[in-house]
């Protein structure tokens, strides 16, 4: 098996086990996937609250991001709130309302990465997570020159 097939299998893998976690909250808020993505990126990243930095930073497309601030928003779980020296810019913050069920899919985020991790001894995850980094800083490097 290659490296690339291996890699994208263990994605595809823990993809469904992350996203059927999230059935139950998925079923009880009416929320599809996207949208708590959206809403946990939101809660997991405070000063980086536009659509823009949850299209560049999750990797979402521009109209994915947009249907879904619009139904968050729709359902009182996300408020815009424009920019004092931009008009052009739109902030977006978790309401009042959306808090709670930010906090729950935190909690199930948790977990998700904890049993991931639980195949691992502390010192093979502290490994796991600097070769991760490494990883991450050379794909991000051969994006840039590719770009270039």
């Amino acid at each position: 098996m290659t490296t690339i097939t291996r890699l994208t299998r263990f994605l595809q893998s823990f993809r469904r086990f992350y996203t059927g976690r999230f059935a139950g909250l998925a079923a009880r808020s009416g929320l599809s996937m996207r949208e708590i993505d959206v809403l946990l990126f939101l809660a997991n990243h405070p000063g980086q609250d536009t659509a823009r930095d949850a299209v560049e930073l999750r990797g979402l497309s521009k109209s994915q991001v947009s249907q879904a601030v619009e139904v968050l928003t729709r359902g009182g779980f996300l408020e815009r709130r424009p920019d004092s020296r931009d008009r052009r810019v739109v902030h977006l913050a978790v309401t009042d309302a959306g808090g709670p069920l930010a906090k729950e899919a935190q909690v199930i985020q948790s977990d998700c990465g904890g049993a991931l991790l639980e195949a691992l001894t502390e010192e093979e995850a502290v490994c796991f997570w600097r070769l991760l980094e490494k990883l991450m800083e050379r794909a991000e490097s051969l994006t840039k020159e590719a770009a270039e």
